[in-house]
């Protein structure tokens, strides 16, 4: 095996393991092995064996095609299948932090994202929306044997599930980001409220407008963000300096939903799958291939953030008749039951 695929196998170990134990410990205790003897093959003075090198991959889930990329029109996502975990709006949200903690432990790093309907980071600002997402995503998509037949009522995230929401969307904040939003911005999002309150699953109609008037309010304060181009928590003040935001207003639509990253050392790509599930690589040349593509988009959008103020104001106004429109027809059918 060469070195510098060996070199590399260590850098992904220390990444994985964000430095909590020392790597001569990590990897001494995977191989049985003295840290001395961690470090000789670190240094690259003795070479990892195939039964070494097997067991280190099966621990650490590193890919071996995407390390030496042995073929180029193969693509190898990893993700977290929802049967071999019980899901739960904590842990959901827990492992998207951990996806960002390890983004943002790397120098300069940055993100580009696609919004296929709703931008979860940012909803992450009003926890009632996310919640009512996630509630909808497991009752209705998932048929989750614990949602069947329980209507959705007012209620919070309990302590836990509100800090981890919170620290992702801390974190988040602080990663410059490039964002492209389209017309389908926040439609589907509305249509599965209007569907919940004519199905019957809110214990209280009145809580499906109340989760619009919100809905009305996460849009504001989108469009405060994009005035100043800072992303900064609900209730808070902008930023001096840092917290860049870039947002791109898409004619046409996006397609799909997807998050880019770039540090200094590594480059990766989350893409939206089953509704709200993630799948993630660091597969180099699809990472190119979809940097050029999400360039080209931008490319092909108009920037309104902190410039071209008449299209950012036409932009959000259509968004916010749109949800007004249908509370309107909500609010109508209500006072003539």
């Amino acid at each position: 095996m060469r070195t510098d695929h060996q070199t590399a196998i260590f850098d992904i170990i220390k990444r994985k393991t964000e430095g909590k134990d020392s790597l001569g410990n990590v990897v001494g205790d995977v191989l049985s092995i003295s840290p001395d003897a961690v470090y000789r093959r670190y240094r690259g003075e003795t070479q990892l064996t195939i039964f070494e090198l097997e067991k280190l991959c099966k621990h650490f889930e590193i890919s071996l095609d995407n390390l030496f990329e042995l073929n180029k029109n193969t693509v190898l996502f990893d993700f977290a299948p929802l049967e071999e975990y019980e899901f739960s709006m904590a842990s959901y949200l827990e492992n998207i932090l951990s996806g960002l903690k390890l983004i943002k432990a790397q120098k300069n790093p940055n993100l580009i994202i696609t919004v296929s309907n709703i931008p979860l980071l940012q909803l992450l600002n009003f926890p009632h929306l996310v919640r009512f997402k996630l509630y909808f995503w497991a009752k209705t998509h998932l048929q989750l044997e614990e949602f069947k037949g329980k209507p959705f009522g007012y209620e919070k995230f309990n302590e836990e599930t509100f800090a981890i929401g919170q620290e992702v969307l801390r974190i988040y904040n602080t990663i410059p980001s490039k964002e492209i939003y389209d017309a389908t911005f926040l439609r589907g999002f509305v249509r599965e409220v209007y569907y919940y309150f004519h199905a019957q699953h809110f214990t209280d109609p009145n809580y499906a407008l109340y989760i619009l008037e919100l809905l009305e309010r996460f849009v504001d304060h989108l469009q405060a963000q994009a005035e100043v181009g800072k992303k900064f928590t609900f209730g808070n003040e902008p930023p001096a300096n840092g917290n860049e935001f870039e947002m791109y207003h898409n004619e046409t639509m996006n397609g799909n939903g997807a998050t880019l990253y770039k540090t200094d050392d590594f480059k990766g790509l989350y893409i939206t799958h089953n509704l709200l599930n993630y799948l993630h690589t660091k597969d180099k040349v699809y990472y190119e291939d979809s940097l050029n593509v999400m360039n080209k988009q931008m490319a092909n959008s108009s920037m309104i953030s902190a410039v071209n103020e008449k299209e950012r104001n036409s932009y959000f106004f259509q968004v916010k008749t749109m949800i007004n429109n249908i509370k309107k027809k909500m609010e109508l059918e209500l006072s003539e039951e």
